[in-house]
């Protein structure tokens, strides 16, 4: 399950890179970062929110660890300790959560509007040339991820995890989040089709 938790895993070189930026000129910089992928996704997702007027540094951390945690593919799949629940589609997620537990349900739930919001954000493009062809728009992610994130919010794992504010705010500003996202994928990924997607600055 995705977590708050990218600046409780800085690493030290994280810091180290922190102290040594603000330390020198841009003209400085040269070479490959030698950053976690924790803190790259988190300075990321802050820049975004920022500048989309979010300045909730939890609800940050939690995006970036669901930018973390959904780049690598096999994790926008979802599966427990003791169910392997392989979905790629709502309609499958949707459809397993009539016969879910209600902590399967809290599960799948977080999952879907976890995947929502990462398909509708960095993968909008996509989302809307195949809404052409017949597939789910954009206004159907954000309705889905919005209304899942609104009833894991007053789930008591919520709670318990202390993600119900972060549920909360994710419902209330979905779009507002699916919107930034947008723009960290416009402007600082390189999604071509001929290679693996990447991020850059």
């Amino acid at each position: 399950m995705v977590q708050a938790n990218c600046r409780a895993r800085f690493t030290a070189a994280d810091f180290d890179f922190i102290v040594r930026t603000l330390a020198r000129s841009q003209t400085d910089h040269c070479g490959h970062l030698r950053i976690s992928s924790q803190f790259y996704c988190y300075v990321l997702a802050r820049h975004v929110l920022q500048q989309g007027r979010i300045g909730d540094r939890k609800l940050c951390d939690y995006v970036a660890s669901l930018l973390e945690t959904f780049s690598r593919a096999s994790r926008l799949q979802i599966s427990d300790e003791t169910h392997h629940i392989a979905e790629q589609y709502i309609s499958d997620m949707l459809i397993a959560l009539t016969k879910a537990s209600p902590e399967q349900a809290f599960l799948l739930r977080a999952h879907i509007g976890n995947y929502s919001l990462f398909i509708s954000g960095i993968f909008h493009e996509n989302t809307q040339r195949r809404s052409l062809r017949g597939g789910p728009d954009i206004g159907f992610y954000e309705q889905v991820g919005r209304t899942n994130y609104q009833l894991v919010a007053s789930h008591a794992a919520a709670r318990r995890c202390e993600l119900d504010d972060v549920f909360e705010g994710l419902a209330d500003r979905f779009r507002d989040v699916r919107l930034a996202l947008n723009q960290l994928s416009d402007r600082l990924l390189n999604l071509d089709d001929d290679a693996r997607p990447s991020l850059c600055l």
